[in-house]
């Protein structure tokens, strides 16, 4: 699996839900919806998922082994951090004018 973009849709403030992202994969396939949510002790990634009758979450889609799905996150969250950086230069420069 290569993820060849990865696009931070929406940011959130004074919520636990941080970003809303997607991913392409292999230039390919598009997966939106992906959370990034603050935990008690660190960001993590949440897929996409539905609600079920039982009123139970299931993903939709997620990676099958830990190391897929470590790379993803690692991935994300470092893509997530550049965002904010940013955005953060941004409203600094906009701060100086």
């Amino acid at each position: 699996m290569n993820i060849t973009d990865i696009r931070i849709r929406r940011i959130y403030q004074d919520t636990r839900l941080k970003a809303l992202v997607s991913i392409t994969v292999d230039n390919d396939l598009a997966v939106h919806d992906i959370k990034v949510i603050e935990g008690p002790e660190r960001l993590f990634v949440a897929m996409p998922s539905r609600r079920e009758e039982s009123g139970t979450f299931r993903d939709i889609v997620h990676p099958i082994t830990p190391e897929a799905r470590r790379m993803m996150e690692s991935m994300i969250l470092e893509r997530y951090h550049e965002h904010l950086a940013l955005l953060e230069e941004e409203a600094e420069q906009e701060h100086r004018q």
